[in-house]
């Protein structure tokens, strides 16, 4: 029994059973027979309660006169009937709830003394509109479409959640004024019409208790537990709370409920039909597959299935369900699924393919830890559910395939933001005219009038200290397979390891010169071909030197000692070169905000960037040279920082090397090509090819009639070919000096002739190194010219640049 009023209603209630007592009333007075004889004497009995036709404000009225109403209420709720109808007397959106039927008593019963029963998703202000919009069908004879399903979730003796709809019967019910009753104009109507979340407004035109409610409903429940739980379902898969962490619980509990399987768990494993591999889910953080161990992240079907279990779910495509595991795998002693399912303690199970468009996707998974819960007859109660998993699976693989263009197109090809406009639009217009089914081959996209930018940082010395890293650990190896063949042929007394030891202490010379090409290649394969059996065939027999040759294969794996040298290298270009990647990239995103450009930079050994700006990058902004001038300036500067960057970090690094910085200046426009077969960005046309010839052949170039390298340890070189270049850059160094950024030493120098290019010079300045880390601000070219005359600076003449000789 329950008999919770909302605290705030525009009823004022008095639950009454006046319209069927006047029912009896008419039978007693019109009718002869057993019907008119029991209405007699039902009317007989209620004769001292008075409370029953006038009505009930009161709960301890309704629990005093159980048993009197409940005999009043005899011809509504038939005995026969008591063990099957789930039913109750009620009053519409209202916590009240008493006279249930055996059946509904069984049910309260059995989710405990605990269970509190309430409406789903419990809304009071909702069912105070609710209400008024009973009032106003009623009363004032609109037809609102007010109902919403509602239902009560209540667990069963297992815990597994039932869902009942709730059905109302409000034939006993009649609704009239109070005194506090407010009358509602058509006007009002339209108002409250357009305005259901305003509860206050409700409220002003429907006072609370401003309304009797007199009279009682019947209230009929049915089990739309499968019903309600597809509802759910979809709400979870389709809905954005699919995202939710907690969206696999709630899943969960839907399939429980369908299956009414309370420790039932749920499973998926995706399936690539190009590769034929069943592998791990990567498509939810909190999905995992009961077929494949957590350390196998992918297997081939044929090793995952037997041949049987294959062919119904991947190549007929129904589902396959076992209700007694351990049956299945004495029939199938060499399934792997099989025993798998039996280490975890499943011993029924069902495998749902999950098929979009005609391929298979993956396979859900159904499994209980008790035989013969899951079988091939409830398997089909799948048949609800699939369409909307399939739907959703298949949304998140496609979500997936696009993130994994999105990072491809990121990270292995040069289409960068700046530029994908004209990337988007050609495609555009390819796919339209494909569909109006008319030829179009997409065109190759090119940039006219782009100013080039060019800089780089390398890293000093790294071919020597690879070289030095590779040689040292190579001694450490051969020195450690001299002294082991040294003993084994003193234990063995074999003179054969005279031999090899003889070609090691050869390989032990040659390191100790200058290493060679092949060197590396020769040794490694002398110690797989004729050391590595030996040691291997002595682990067996010889006892006492077995530790010290597992200890010498320990040291030549990959990550042992023997490659420490190696590692360290490694480890210290990756670093260097991730540290200024990611400066440079970050510095990117104040640059883009200036004007719109194209950035593409390489890791190497060291960092090169590529910078084109212009007005066909961004024709839908006003293009100036100043823009140029700004970007030129801003690329010292951030070469400058990352400079800094280094220094002030290279002590950590696990090799103490250093870096250089260059940038070659070029004032001409060029164009620029996407290259659909390299899929990247590439000068267009023979004379600007040049550029590029000049970009690979500087970075080793020598100043002229010297040895001395043109890029230098904490020095910043800047490359030019005609003298309007010079004063530009001249400029923007002396604004740079004056910020204390660079020395006020300036080295002018010649650079040597390169094979078909002549005339080259450089700048060279010295970096500052401070006290100061880094900047988190680049200088803007117009804050150089609030210091330095504009007039000072030739290169912004009217009359054209010198062309620079290449």
């Amino acid at each position: 029994m329950n008999l919770n009023a909302l605290a705030d209603s525009p009823f004022s209630l008095h639950i009454s059973f006046h319209k069927l007592i006047e029912h009896y009333e008419e039978i007693a007075a019109t009718q002869n027979g057993p019907a008119a004889a029991y209405a007699r004497a039902i009317l007989e009995e209620i004769k001292p309660f008075p409370e029953l036709r006038d009505g009930i404000t009161k709960k301890s009225q309704i629990i005093d006169n159980t048993e009197v109403i409940g005999h009043l209420l005899d011809s509504l709720f038939p005995k026969a009937l008591t063990n099957n109808e789930i039913k109750a007397v009620s009053i519409p959106y209202q916590d009240i709830l008493f006279n249930q039927t055996n059946r509904f008593k069984n049910i309260l019963n059995a989710a405990g003394s605990e269970f509190n029963i309430s409406f789903r998703d419990y809304d009071e202000p909702s069912f105070y509109i609710m209400a008024c919009c009973i009032i106003l069908d009623a009363i004032y004879g609109t037809h609102l479409n007010f109902s919403k399903p509602l239902y009560y979730d209540i667990p069963d003796a297992n815990g597994i959640i039932k869902h009942y709809r709730i059905l109302y019967n409000a034939d006993f019910l009649e609704i009239s004024p109070t005194e506090k009753a407010v009358e509602i104009t058509p006007e009002d109507i339209t108002l409250l019409t357009d305005n259901f979340s305003n509860i206050d407004l409700w409220k002003e035109k429907f006072p609370v208790g401003s309304w009797n409610l007199r009279g009682f409903s019947l209230i009929t429940l049915y089990d739309a537990t499968v019903e309600s739980a597809v509802s759910s379902l979809k709400g979870a898969l389709l809905g954005r709370d699919s995202e939710e962490l907690n969206a696999y619980d709630n899943i969960l509990s839907v399939f429980r409920s369908i299956y009414r399987i309370a420790d039932l768990r749920v499973g998926f494993i995706e399936f690539d039909p190009e590769e034929q591999v069943f592998s791990l889910p990567k498509i939810g953080p909190q999905l995992s597959s009961f077929f494949l161990p957590e350390d196998i992240e992918e297997e081939f079907c044929t090793d995952t299935l037997c041949m049987n279990s294959l062919t119904d779910v991947a190549t007929d495509r129904i589902y396959f369900a076992v209700a007694d595991t351990q049956q299945f795998w004495a029939k199938n002693p060499d399934s792997k699924l099989a025993k798998r399912l039996k280490e975890q303690n499943i011993n029924s199970f069902i495998l749902a393919p999950v098929i979009k468009d005609g391929k298979m996707l993956g396979i859900i998974e159904l499994v209980s830890s008790r035989k013969g819960e899951l079988h091939s007859v409830n398997a089909n109660q799948l048949d609800v559910v699939m369409p909307f998993l399939t739907d959703t699976i298949a949304r998140k693989v496609s979500e997936k395939q696009n993130q994994v263009q999105a990072i491809i197109q990121s990270e292995y090809t040069s289409i960068h933001p700046s530029v994908y406009w004209k990337f988007k639009k050609e495609v555009d217009k390819f796919l339209y005219l494909r569909s109006e089914k008319k030829p179009y081959a997409l065109r190759e996209i090119t940039f006219t009038n782009v100013y080039p930018l060019y800089g780089q940082v390398d890293i000093k010395g790294s071919s020597d200290t690879r070289n030095n890293s590779l040689q040292n650990d190579l001694k450490n190896q051969l020195t450690a397979a001299i002294i082991l063949v040294d003993k084994l042929a003193v234990s063995s007394g074999v003179e054969s390891l005279e031999s090899v030891l003889q070609h090691l202490r050869s390989y032990e010379m040659e390191l100790g010169t200058a290493l060679k090409a092949d060197t590396e290649q020769q040794l490694q394969n002398y110690l797989d071909h004729h050391v590595h059996p030996l040691f291997k065939e002595a682990l067996v027999m010889e006892v006492s030197n077995s530790p010290a040759i597992e200890k010498y294969f320990e040291d030549a794996d990959k990550m042992g000692d023997f490659h420490l040298q190696r590692r360290k290298y490694e480890t210290t270009v990756a670093i260097i070169n991730e540290r200024m990647a990611t400066m440079l990239d970050r510095w990117q995103t104040e640059a883009q905000s200036y004007y719109p450009h194209y950035y593409e930079r390489f890791k190497t050994d060291g960092v090169e960037h590529n910078l084109y700006i212009g007005e066909k990058i961004s024709p839908s902004k006003p293009f100036d040279m100043k823009y140029v001038y700004n970007l030129r300036l801003w690329q010292l500067q951030v070469l400058c920082q990352m400079e800094l960057e280094h220094h002030f970090n290279r002590e950590i690094l696990p090799y103490p090397l250093e870096v250089t910085s260059l940038i070659l200046a070029f004032s001409l426009p060029l164009s620029i090509r996407f290259r659909m077969d390299e899929k990247r960005f590439d000068v267009d046309g023979t004379y600007n090819a040049r550029f590029e010839i000049v970009k690979k052949r500087i970075d080793k170039a020598c100043i002229k009639g010297t040895t001395e390298r043109i890029t230098a340890i904490g020095k910043l070189t800047v490359v030019y070919s005609n003298h309007d270049e010079e004063i530009e850059y001249l400029t923007y160094i002396r604004f740079l000096q004056m910020k204390r950024m660079v020395a006020e030493e300036v080295e002018m120098l010649e650079i040597e002739d390169l094979q078909g290019i002549s005339g080259l010079k450089a700048i060279r300045i010295k970096i500052l190194y401070d006290s100061s880390l880094p900047s988190k601000k680049c200088y803007t070219y117009d804050e150089l010219l609030e210091v330095i005359d504009p007039e000072e600076m030739q290169y912004q003449k009217a009359n054209e640049p010198n062309t620079p000789t290449l």
